[in-house]
């Protein structure tokens, strides 16, 4: 008798805390190109909330330069279309948990944490 009123009295407060949790932004998916591999992995690792990083830099953390679309044109940093082949590059910073936001005329995007996808 007394199982059953736990039971039933912990499954009304689950079900009670579950309707009580907002629900959460979906986890990305997929898998990051090893080119960008060490951009993600810096990335991840930053403690900071917003992370700016010139195009230098991000060129060292990669070991190598960025294309020049990345430097001429916004759409490179912001599509994340991986289905079509387009901003599969994005996977770096997305699967990260950040977006970006490219600043062209100072040379440096800045990567901003998302919302909590725990």
């Amino acid at each position: 008798m007394i199982r059953a009123w736990i039971e039933n009295h912990w499954g009304r407060i689950g079900q009670a805390q579950a309707a009580a949790v907002p629900p959460t932004v979906a986890r990305p998916t997929g898998t990051v190109p090893a080119k960008y591999a060490a951009l993600h992995k810096y990335l991840k690792e930053r403690y900071a909330d917003a992370v700016t990083l010139t195009f230098g830099q991000i060129e060292d953390v990669l070991g190598s330069e960025l294309p020049a679309l990345a430097r001429a044109q916004p759409e490179w940093w912001t599509t994340t279309n991986v289905e079509s082949g387009s901003g599969a590059q994005a996977q770096a910073w997305s699967l990260a948990g950040r977006t970006a936001e490219p600043n062209l005329g100072a040379q440096n995007v800045r990567f901003e944490r998302g919302p909590s996808i725990s």
